[in-house]
């Protein structure tokens, strides 16, 4: 995200994703969008994908109870902060996790 005052300037090399929707599309389809916008090899991709699957026995379904976990609370900027937050703490509070990159 660019500073205040920063104009923000699209890379074209991504325009093509202006709007972009997976819906209806086969995974095949997906990988090969994947494959297009990131820097991992077939092989690579197939291998990550493996290993997900792997893990999916493990994960907790939608309605069943999350696994208690600590995580550092990022600061303005993303900075690190020192200040850790365990999701037990937050019990019958609202919480909102976001994975991924925002930028």
């Amino acid at each position: 995200m660019p500073n205040s005052g920063e104009q923000y300037v699209p890379n074209p090399q991504y325009e093509h994703f202006k709007n972009f929707s997976s819906n209806g599309m086969s995974f095949s389809e997906k990988k090969q969008v994947w494959l297009g916008i990131s820097d991992v090899t077939e092989a690579e991709f197939d291998a990550m994908m493996a290993e997900e699957k792997s893990r999916e026995p493990s994960v907790p379904q939608v309605g069943e109870m999350a696994p208690d976990f600590t995580a550092e609370r990022l600061g303005e900027g993303r900075s690190r902060t020192g200040e850790y937050v365990t999701l037990s703490q937050l019990k019958g509070r609202p919480v909102a996790l976001a994975f991924g990159s925002f930028t």
